[in-house]
C-alpha cells in the first residue's frame, strides 16, 4: 500500500484511513483530511474554481469524476504502480487535490510539500520522480537553483497560466517528459496536455475518453467523462487533427477595434523575445481599452515600476516591426502589481480597471 511521505513522517495509506498521523501544521491536516475522506469511500467533494474569467464558485465534484480523470492521466502517461509522486501544490485547489487523488488512486509514493516558489530545493538523495506538477513560477526558479533535480523528473506537467516563451525553450531542453496542461475546475483539472518542444505553437492531445469541436464562433467544446457535461468553453482554437487542438486565446479577450478582431494572447507570443529582452521577468498583457473612434484601441499593460523613454521607444519600435499595424498597442501602461486570482493567474480584466482608473 502506498503512503504519504511530509518530511521525516512516513504516513501509510492504512494509517491516514484510521486517522492516525502526527500533527503536522493546518496545510498538511488539510490535505490528509481530504486523503482520509477519500479513503473511506466519500462520494462528492465541494471544490472552489478560481476565478480567473469571473466571480470564484463553489461546485459539487463528484468520485466517480476524479476517478476517471486520474485513470486518464495515468494512461496517457503509463504511470507505473507505487510510482514516487511530488505533490507541491494547492491541495485546496482542484490541480492539488487530484495530485493527491492520483497518488491514491496509483499506490503511489506521495512527497506531500507545502507550496512555495522552489518545491524542489529541500529535496535530496530521493532519486527520480515518476510525475509532479508544477505552475510555471516554480519551474522558472527550479531551473536556477534545482535544476539537477528538474532533469530527475520524469514526467512533469505544468499549468495554472500560460508558460512565457522563454520559459518553453528552457524546459524544452530538460531530459524530463514536460506538458503544459489545459482544463479548469469544472473539467476535474487537465483534459488534455501539450507537449512542450519549444517551438510554438503548443498542440494540445486529450486525454483518453475526451472528445472535441468547436462551436460557430471556433470556441472548444468539450465532451469528458470527467466533465459529466458537455462543455462549451470560451477559448478559441483550432482543431488541426483528430483530438488536438492549437489554443489562440479567449473570446472574451478579444479586442474589437474599429471591427478588425485582435487576439491578445496570440500578440503577447508575437512580443514576447521583445518583452523578454528589455524587461526580462516583467508580467505583461495585451487588452483592448475604449475607445470613442475604433471601439477599442490596442494597449500594453505591464507589471514593473515605469521605465526611461529611450527604452519605451526601443520596446515600441521592435513591437511595430513585429506585428500589423492595427495591432500595435496604442499605449503602454506601468502597473505595481496585477490583481490575481487565489491561484496566481492574472486577473486581466480587474487589472485593466486599475490601468483605466489611474491613466483615464
Amino acid at each position: 500500500m502506498g503512503k504519504i511521505i511530509i518530511g521525516t513522517s512516513s504516513i501509510p495509506f492504512g494509517e491516514i484511513k484510521k486517522g492516525n498521523w502526527p500533527d503536522c501544521g493546518p496545510y498538511f491536516d488539510r490535505s490528509l483530511a481530504f486523503c482520509q475522506a477519500w479513503l473511506n469511500g466519500e462520494a462528492s467533494f465541494q471544490l472552489n474554481t478560481s476565478g480567473s474569467t469571473g466571480t470564484p464558485k463553489t461546485i459539487d465534484i463528484s468520485r466517480r469524476q476524479m476517478e476517471i480523470s486520474a485513470a486518464a492521466t495515468g494512461k496517457f502517461f503509463d504511470i507505473e504502480p507505487k510510482a514516487n509522486l511530488l505533490c507541491c501544490l494547492n491541495t485546496d485547489m482542484i490541480a492539488g487535490k487530484m495530485m493527491l487523488v492520483r497518488g491514491l488512486e496509483w499506490d503511489s509514493i506521495i512527497y506531500l510539500q507545502e507550496p512555495s516558489g522552489t518545491p524542489l530545493a529541500d529535496l535530496d538523495g530521493l532519486g527520480t520522480f515518476g510525475f509532479v506538477a508544477m505552475v510555471p513560477a516554480q519551474v522558472e526558479n527550479s531551473l536556477l537553483y534545482s535544476i539537477e533535480k528538474l532533469k530527475n523528473i520524469q514526467h512533469l506537467i505544468i499549468g495554472g497560466a500560460p508558460l512565457s516563451h522563454k520559459l518553453q525553450k528552457e524546459i524544452s531542453q530538460l531530459s524530463c517528459n514536460a506538458y503544459q496542461t489545459y482544463g479548469m475546475t469544472e473539467t476535474v483539472s487537465h483534459i488534455a496536455l501539450a507537449k512542450i518542444t519549444g517551438l510554438p505553437p503548443l498542440i494540445y492531445r486529450t486525454l483518453p475518453g475526451v472528445t472535441i469541436s468547436t462551436s460557430k464562433d471556433s470556441c472548444l467544446v468539450i465532451n469528458a467523462p470527467m466533465a459529466n457535461t458537455t462543455l462549451t468553453t470560451n477559448d478559441k482554437v483550432t482543431i488541426p487533427a483528430a483530438n488536438t487542438f492549437i489554443w489562440q486565446g479567449r473570446a472574451d479577450f478579444t479586442i474589437n477595434s474599429g471591427g478588425i478582431k485582435i487576439q491578445p494572447e496570440k500578440l503577447e507570443v508575437e512580443i514576447a523575445s521583445t518583452m523578454e529582452m528589455h524587461l526580462p521577468g516583467k508580467r505583461y498583457f495585451i487588452a483592448g481599452a475604449p475607445d470613442e473612434k475604433w471601439g477599442q484601441r490596442v494597449v500594453l499593460v505591464i507589471e514593473s515600476a515605469p521605465i526611461s523613454t529611450a527604452k519605451r521607444e526601443q520596446i515600441e519600435s521592435e513591437i511595430a516591426a513585429k506585428v500589423k499595424k492595427h495591432e500595435r498597442p496604442k499605449n503602454i501602461y506601468f502597473i505595481e502589481n496585477f490583481t490575481e486570482t487565489p491561484s496566481g493567474k492574472i486577473k486581466r480584466i480587474a487589472s485593466l480597471e486599475q490601468v483605466l482608473d489611474k491613466f483615464i
